[in-house]
């Protein structure tokens, strides 16, 4: 006998709803669980049928003829133009990702106020490899260059502003220490501290690892001369 498909996950909201309303301790309602306004949103499927997921990109195999696509109930990937872009910038600078960058934006429409026809200074954005890779984006899709020759203009107005930064933070700190600033050690000078204290620690180690190794090579071979020894006398005796 073929039973019939029990959806018992379709009603765990049901379920927990009328738990929900029937409270044991009296004036005291249950709390329902972290997962409950998530599954009151999205609510497990009811159908056996697996729902056909929108196509972002077209699938490779599409065109090859009598075979049918793959994986065409898998999600698709969402690419954009930018991702090529932004994979090859900071594989050439990946020092970039170290500075610091603020994410923070206003009404998540930031983008919207951002002229990229005036060049890679925008209003309320710092300068960044995000900057490069929009400016390339534009160069390519407003003036029809190619993305060798855009990445080679954006790249170029980079590293102008760049040099441009640090001569200005040079030049602050030598008119701020004209006047008596006093900035302490730099990030690097700390980070060769550690390194250097570090490095002391481990030498100390390593002398300690090498003494222990030759106490144990001498304490060896004074066993084996003094086996040799009892060895002889113990042959003497018998000779006697």
């Amino acid at each position: 006998m073929v039973r019939g498909r029990k959806f018992l996950a379709a009603r765990v909201s049901q379920a927990v709803q009328s738990t929900l309303g029937s409270s044991i301790i009296p004036n005291k309602p249950n709390t329902p669980p972290n997962w409950y306004t998530a599954l009151a949103f999205l609510p497990p499927s009811e159908i056996l049928t697996r729902p056909y997921p929108i196509q972002h990109t077209e699938p490779r195999d599409s065109k090859k003829a009598g075979k049918r696509p793959r994986n065409i109930f898998h999600p698709t990937r969402i690419v954009h133009p930018e991702d090529r872009l932004r994979q090859e910038f900071f594989r050439d600078h990946p020092w970039e990702l170290a500075r610091p960058r603020m994410i923070l934006e206003l009404d998540g429409q930031d983008a919207r106020d951002r002229d990229w026809s005036k060049g890679l200074r925008q209003p309320g954005m710092t300068l960044s490899g995000e900057s490069v890779v929009q400016r390339q984006l534009w160069l390519m899709e407003a003036k029809g260059m190619t993305k060798q020759q855009a990445y080679d203009v954006a790249r170029k107005e980079f590293y102008k502003l760049r040099q441009q930064e640090e001569i200005e933070r040079r030049i602050a700190v030598e008119e701020a220490r004209m006047y008596g600033a006093y900035f302490g050690k730099s990030h690097l000078q700390v980070g060769m501290q550690l390194e250097d204290h570090v490095y002391e620690q481990w030498k100390k180690w390593a002398a300690e690892e090498i003494e222990k190794i030759e106490s144990e090579k001498t304490a060896a071979y004074s066993n084996v001369v003094d086996a040799i020894e009892a060895t002889e006398m113990v042959e003497a005796a018998a000779q006697a």
